[in-house]
């Protein structure tokens, strides 16, 4: 339910997966990154995991005590429950500013203190987000799958919260990969039908080569760790065919 990513002193990274049960949704990961008295919760899901993934929290932080809730985008099982962490935390949304208006349709008009104050919305360029004693940078991602899309870099732990990128149909216990030829044929549908182009692919891998990446960490299948495993998902990314790339008159072959 709960596997520690990264600990050292009061900084540590905690993924939470199998948390949706049954096969009444699909399965997601969320992730918490702690700094001192300051924590983010990384794309939480919608109203299926809140109950499960706020008592597994609690382990860790008082749901009350979140400082931040960051959406990579706007889909339902990254920030579909956003209703309850703003009736039950104080933490703030980041999102997009492309989502900012969006986002609010999920909380009813009557609840109160969730107005625009609740929310910091990104440029398109990013930022570094003040977490404790650290912070947290959002790395543009645009159009991978999202049109406002970011991913969350923790320069501590070296590690990049990477959204929809790098998520994989593997059905196995949550663990580093360990076969990389293998492990991406479970990507390779999922990819050339969810990512927008080859060109945006290309401009995140150069963004990518800039960070210091120790483990990519994907919202659905298992991370992605260790500097050959990590230079070799950039440089498969940097090449995939996707999206609009395979869009023709006669009907598309994503497959």
């Amino acid at each position: 339910m709960a596997t520690e990513l990264f600990r050292k002193g009061d900084h540590y990274c905690v993924a939470f997966h199998d948390l949706v049960r049954g096969d009444d949704g699909v399965q997601a990961n969320q992730f918490l990154v702690v700094d001192g008295d300051e924590s983010a919760l990384i794309d939480p899901g919608g109203a299926l995991l809140y109950t499960p993934l706020s008592m597994a929290l609690a382990q860790y932080v008082p749901p009350r005590k979140l400082t931040w809730i960051f959406a990579s985008h706007q889909d339902p099982d990254i920030i579909g429950s956003v209703d309850r962490w703003l009736m039950y935390t104080s933490a703030r949304i980041v999102c997009s500013k492309l989502w900012g208006r969006f986002i609010p349709h999920g909380v009813p008009h009557y609840q109160k203190d969730s107005g625009t104050d609740r929310y910091l919305l990104l440029g398109d360029e990013g930022g570094d987000i003040r977490l404790g004693g650290s912070h947290m940078r959002a790395v543009p991602a645009h159009f991978l799958h999202s049109v406002g899309n970011f991913q969350f870099y923790d320069p501590v732990s070296r590690i990049l919260f990477s959204g929809d990128l790098g998520a994989s149909i593997a059905e196995a216990p949550y663990a580093p990969i360990a076969d990389f030829d293998e492990h991406q044929q479970t990507m390779l549908g999922f990819h050339r039908r969810y990512m927008g182009s080859n060109r945006a692919c290309r401009a995140w891998a150069q963004r990518a080569r800039r960070l210091d990446i120790e483990m990519i960490v994907p919202q659905h299948g298992p991370p992605i760790a260790g500097s050959e495993n990590v230079r070799r998902f950039i440089a498969w990314v940097e090449t995939l065919v996707c999206g609009n790339d395979l869009l023709v008159e006669e009907a598309p072959v994503f497959a």
